[in-house]
């Protein structure tokens, strides 16, 4: 049960971005079809799969040769009688797979095409290859990342592939849906994750106009240049995270530190940048004396800003996720559950359904048995 519950949608099977933009409609609700190539997943694919593939949850997996005129026909078929037909290929692919919008949304004028790409369907680099580091370096979200003397580095998939092209493309499906269901109006969808990034970047870019961020690294509050906007090693090697941005935040931070009345920190002006590396040679000097353990009790009460970095294995034990159960565990792992949270419809993880039962969905969905007898071969990947 979802908000978008009663939505059918078509996903062509591909690597990161999509299939984590399909994930985020079932977990929404949306039926969800994966059309998957014959065969075992390639490395790539299963890269991220130990026992479980978060990203197929909640959806049916169909194999289908699209090198076949018939299956290719049978997938007609089953777009025709879907709201949304998500892709993730590179530009062109589609069309010469006769599946392009000029032919399938001039059949079906009321269909949602979505169309994942790194760079867009158009322009000089839009057949270009790329992954995530890619993506954001060319928005400048990557250039503030890491220290000054350091090469730049950003977590793994999180800012280009998943938020700047899995969320953003949801968003835009759920948004086109409405004119869709309403007025019978569909529309293709350019999704392209370089793009994504840069709209994501509009609060960063905005500091920059003004001139909190600038191009040298690390100068500046934002980027670290800042003693109490940065992150501290602690005793055991651990990492703290100080975020006192505000003048109450900082007094605090100061407070429980024990420096208010240190020459340094003494008149709490906080913005004098001449003292910035002195400062934070102090502050790290402290962090580093006492485990990360110890600090979490100094910090535990008070309004600082002040907080432990975890680890993605120590994430879950977070008192404030596990009191709202923000992770849940399936097959012995742990995995982030949905958000938002509804107040009308709730989630419960869902394995994904292969071969005979996708095929019973197909007949729920009114496809021809005659068209369905094309798939008695063909079995979902790694299926027995």
């Amino acid at each position: 049960m979802g908000p978008l519950e009663g939505i059918r949608v078509v996903e062509m099977a591909g690597l990161g971005a999509g299939p984590l933009c399909g994930m985020m409609l079932a977990d929404l609700g949306a039926s969800v079809l994966v059309i998957e190539r014959p065969g075992h997943q390639s490395a790539e694919a299963s890269a991220h799969v130990h026992e479980v593939d978060p990203l197929l949850r909640g959806k049916m997996r169909q194999p289908l040769d699209l090198k076949s005129p018939t299956h290719v026909e049978l997938l007609r078929e089953i777009i025709g009688r879907s709201q949304v037909l998500l892709e993730s290929y590179r530009p062109g692919v589609m069309e010469r797979l006769g599946l392009g919008p000029s032919v399938i949304c001039n059949n079906h004028p009321s269909l949602v095409y979505a169309r994942m790409t790194g760079w867009g369907q158009t322009g000089p680099w839009a057949h270009r290859a790329g992954h995530d580091p890619n993506y954001i370096g060319a928005t400048g979200a990557l250039f503030h990342s890491g220290r000054s003397a350091e090469a730049p580095m950003a977590p793994p998939t999180l800012l280009g592939d998943a938020a700047g092209g899995a969320a953003l493309m949801t968003s835009g499906i759920t948004s086109a849906l409405i004119p869709a269901i309403r007025d019978g109006r569909g529309q293709v969808i350019d999704g392209a994750i370089a793009e994504g990034t840069n709209y994501l970047a509009t609060y960063a870019q905005s500091f920059y106009q003004a001139g909190q961020l600038t191009d040298q690294r690390c100068s500046g509050w934002l980027d670290g240049g800042a003693p109490w906007n940065d992150t501290y090693r602690t005793h055991d090697e651990a990492y703290m995270v100080v975020a006192a941005i505000e003048p109450q935040f900082y007094a605090c931070l100061l407070a429980q530190l024990k420096l208010t009345d240190h020459p340094l920190f003494s008149d709490l002006d906080q913005w004098e940048r001449s003292r910035w590396g002195e400062q934070r040679a102090v502050i790290a000097e402290l962090f580093e004396s006492h485990s990360r353990a110890f600090w979490e009790t100094v910090f535990d009460d008070g309004d600082a800003c002040v907080s432990s970095m975890l680890t993605y294995g120590e994430a879950r034990t977070h008192p404030q996720f596990q009191a709202r159960h923000a992770f849940f565990e399936q097959s012995g792992q742990w995995f982030p559950a949905p958000a938002p949270r509804f107040s009308d419809t709730s989630w419960e993880p869902a394995d994904s359904v292969e071969g005979a039962a996708a095929r019973d969905y197909l007949r729920v969905l009114g496809v021809p048995e005659a068209a369905l007898k094309a798939l008695q071969d063909y079995r979902v990947s790694g299926e027995n």
